[in-house]
């Protein structure tokens, strides 16, 4: 390969979204959005309520069908394709509410996403979860869980259960992460873990997150590029400090009030 190819191929965003768009019936959910998100980035998917944010997001990983556009992996299309032959590419998903098996412990939960990414029969659970027990260690490591391994999910507060969560999704090794509002029902001080946990995972790893998230402290604090989405359509993207300061993101999302604090959305 020349120089200059290789210059290009380290170039290529590990998740390149173009002309998206969604329709409801005579609603409009995402009108024409294009986006990429690179290697080793932390960006912010943010908007008020209605904005369709979830719906682009859920497009990303196949949930929902888009009416048009593209959505592609490291050059790879992804439209068209399910939810688990998306996830068996390489996109990792987290969800608002977390969705761990509460009697089951914690390193189990973790072995769980091992079994199904190499398709073992769930009827050799317990031989399995066994035989996959040190590279769940090794995930519940890198997210300082650890040493809650055999602890059951049920007793766990909801903070560590987020962090299991991120567990289980680093389970496929995936280069894109999904991570829908990561941070709903947590503390203040949870929060800032969290996603300095995910800021960590990102310079580590080289893993690509994107993120939606209603409190704007997080946001800012963390995101390297903001993206902002409004009745469906991309209004402006930039640093932390250019969406802070765009009138039309401070006309129709931020406000005067609450540039700092949290946004409903």
């Amino acid at each position: 390969m020349s120089d200059t190819a290789t210059a290009r191929a380290a170039e290529q965003p590990s998740l390149s979204i173009r002309n998206l768009s969604k329709a409801f019936g005579g609603v409009q959910a995402v009108n024409d959005v294009s986006f990429d998100l690179a290697k080793g980035e932390l960006l912010a998917l943010i908007g008020p309520n209605g904005a369709g944010k979830s719906t682009c997001f859920n497009m990303l990983n196949g949930q929902i069908r888009a009416d048009s556009g593209s959505v592609r992996l490291a050059g790879e299309e992804l439209i068209g394709r399910s939810p688990a032959d998306i996830w068996r590419r390489g996109v990792g998903r987290t969800f608002q509410i977390t969705a761990t098996f509460p009697s089951m412990t914690v390193a189990e939960n973790v072995a769980m996403v091992l079994m199904s990414q190499r398709r073992e029969l769930f009827s050799l659970f317990r031989t399995a979860v066994h035989r996959h027990r040190d590279k769940a260690l090794a995930l519940l490591d890198l997210v300082g869980m650890a040493a809650q391994a055999d602890r059951p999910c049920g007793v766990l507060s909801y903070g560590d259960l987020k962090r299991v969560e991120l567990a289980v999704a680093l389970g496929n090794e995936p280069r894109v992460l999904l991570m829908d509002e990561p941070t709903a029902g947590m503390a203040p001080r949870e929060r800032i873990e969290l996603m300095g946990l995910a800021a960590r995972l990102v310079s580590d790893l080289g893993l690509s997150v994107l993120f939606t998230e209603h409190d704007m402290d997080i946001v800012f604090g963390h995101a390297g590029r903001i993206i902002v989405l409004s009745r469906g359509a991309l209004i402006a993207e930039g640093t932390a400090q250019e969406i802070r300061s765009n009138p039309l993101v401070l006309k129709t999302y931020l406000g005067e009030g609450q540039i700092y604090g949290r946004a409903e959305g």
